[in-house]
């Protein structure tokens, strides 16, 4: 597929995915949303971890309101459940670690698709807004999912009622994301981390998204059994004969995903 709102990268196992629509902060149109879903979705068959970033001085601005968008008429469900929610569910169903690295403003549906992703890396200039009240909006594209089961509850509704402004450190400091990184050593810190996700036990990662999800809906005598069942899988593959071996011989495990 030729991309044309993103720049798709394929290199050591990292497929890296760049939103490329630098004037409107990589708002989000019909166009991209339909090249993200096919990349992240091409990139889970061919390489080990997948990287969304954002070109330019921001990560994502959200919807394109300027993408056709007419409030007297707009049919918000249809564009949800026909272009969002493929996206959304490319990135949760992808067999390999999906990371988002932070590179500016992650607001409204921008927030939700970084969020969406499997570890969030933001640089400490970067700020997450729920921006959605501002223009008469609720948070959507999985925002009211997320929110409560990362931040809590009382965040949640905070951030989504007086859209302020929250800074990567807090949102650190919150849960929200994994990492705020110093700006000037974010682009080699992301890139290290991918390196590491492509070179380690894909299997396991794979297992271990399937369980961490299957959790916030089980209970512990389900997760119990789901455990089981998925670390008989990972023991069975090459990757655990190679890591028990190179622990009993002191040395780096060399992982071929499976």
């Amino acid at each position: 597929m030729q991309y044309e709102t993103i720049r798709f990268t394929l290199d050591n196992d990292i497929a890296t995915v760049t939103l490329n629509r630098p004037a409107v902060k990589n708002a989000l149109n019909t166009q991209m949303r339909a090249e993200i879903t096919h990349a992240v979705r091409d990139a889970g068959r061919s390489a080990r971890v997948i990287v969304l970033t954002g070109e330019g001085g921001a990560f994502c601005s959200g919807q394109d309101l300027g993408d056709g968008v007419d409030a007297a008429t707009a049919d918000l469900e249809r564009t949800l459940r026909d272009e969002y929610e493929p996206m959304l569910y490319a990135i949760h169903e992808c067999p390999v670690p999906v990371i988002a690295a932070v590179n500016g403003v992650a607001a409204g549906a921008g927030a939700s698709l970084a969020l969406a992703c499997d570890v969030v890396i933001a640089t400490q200039s970067a700020i997450f807004l729920q921006a959605f009240s501002r223009i008469g909006l609720m948070p959507d594209a999985g925002g009211t999912y997320i929110l409560p089961r990362t931040i809590g509850m009382a965040r949640a509704m905070g951030s989504a009622l007086f859209a302020d402004e929250v800074t990567a450190s807090q949102a650190e400091r919150w849960g929200m994301i994994y990492e705020a990184v110093p700006d000037g050593d974010f682009s080699a810190h992301w890139q290290a981390r991918a390196a590491h996700l492509a070179k380690g036990p894909t299997v396991a990662y794979r297992h271990i998204k399937e369980a961490m999800h299957a959790s916030y809906d089980n209970t512990l005598e389900q997760q119990l059994t789901l455990e089981a069942k998925l670390q008989n899988h990972c023991g069975q593959t090459r990757d655990f004969k190679e890591g028990v071996l190179a622990f009993l011989e002191k040395r780096r495990p060399k992982y071929e995903g499976r």
